[in-house]
């Protein structure tokens, strides 16, 4: 579903002009930039998740969306570095932590309300 919400960037231009951006920015404010594009993916998963509960054509079995929000927190950068190099780095970050991941994919899950999901303008990630 993370995939599916890249593919609605894409089709947005979002994750065109994020990228447009990668010689215009230093490295860090870049890496934040990417950490909004892939928070905003892990948020329309969960409003794809959101309507996939609801439908007929689509099974959720129980305890995929508690699996969902586990698998977002063991692919937290802070998680990630922490397990590989034993520190976390924050300004490397390109996916954001493990809290804001669950956070976003959670906050799509229970509004389904794609107005809700503008990582780009959001103050708090």
């Amino acid at each position: 579903a993370h995939e599916v919400g890249h593919h609605v960037q894409n089709l947005l231009g979002r994750s065109a002009w994020v990228h447009a951006q990668r010689n215009r920015l230093s490295q860090a404010d870049y890496n934040q930039l990417s950490v909004r594009l892939e928070l905003q993916a892990d948020f329309y998963a969960g409003v794809w998740a959101h309507y996939a509960q609801r439908s007929r054509n689509v099974l959720l079995e129980h305890g995929d969306l508690e699996e969902a929000l586990n698998a977002a927190a063991m692919i937290g950068d802070d998680t990630l570095q922490k397990r590989s190099r034993g520190h976390v780095t924050p300004e490397s970050f390109t996916h954001g932590t493990a809290e804001q991941r669950a956070r976003w994919f959670k906050l799509g899950w229970t509004t389904g309300d794609l107005s809700q999901g503008d990582t780009f303008q959001a103050k708090k990630l």
